[in-house]
């Protein structure tokens, strides 16, 4: 669970929650040799999923509600090793519509990772799974 939600792919990232303070979300995740890509950082995708969380529950404890990702600038800006840490805020909310920042910086250094825009919506309670045959 990160801030009450269940996110099993940030889970399988190994996401964790660190905290939040003022609506700013903290998050912590370690790069494991799974999460890396051939250069031995970690991949892309990873620090941008990282990026997303911390925006995303930032945007859900603001709103109350769960929200869903419309679009996202990602810059990647050092290498991504060892324990990383994720800050997401809201920058501006609307009633549906909430503009969010996030950094993931290198916790042994401070060092600026990379950073990202994103813009989210709000949505109604997830409807459960069907089964279908």
């Amino acid at each position: 669970m990160i801030f009450g939600a269940d996110v099993p792919f940030a889970e399988l990232c190994g996401i964790r929650e660190v905290g939040s303070i003022d609506g700013r979300t903290r998050l912590r995740m370690e790069v494991t040799p799974e999460l890396m890509n051939h250069l031995g950082m970690a991949h892309g995708g990873v620090l941008t999923t990282l990026l997303d969380v911390a925006m995303g529950t930032a945007a859900r404890i603001a709103s109350c509600r769960p929200v869903m990702t419309l679009d996202m600038q990602v810059s990647f800006l050092a290498p991504g090793r060892g324990m990383l840490l994720g800050h997401g805020h809201v920058s501006k909310a609307g009633r549906s519509i909430l503009f969010c920042d996030a950094e993931v910086t290198r916790e042994e250094d401070g060092e600026l990772v990379a950073r990202a825009t994103g813009v989210f919506k709000t949505a109604r309670e997830p409807v459960p799974a069907q089964n279908s045959v």
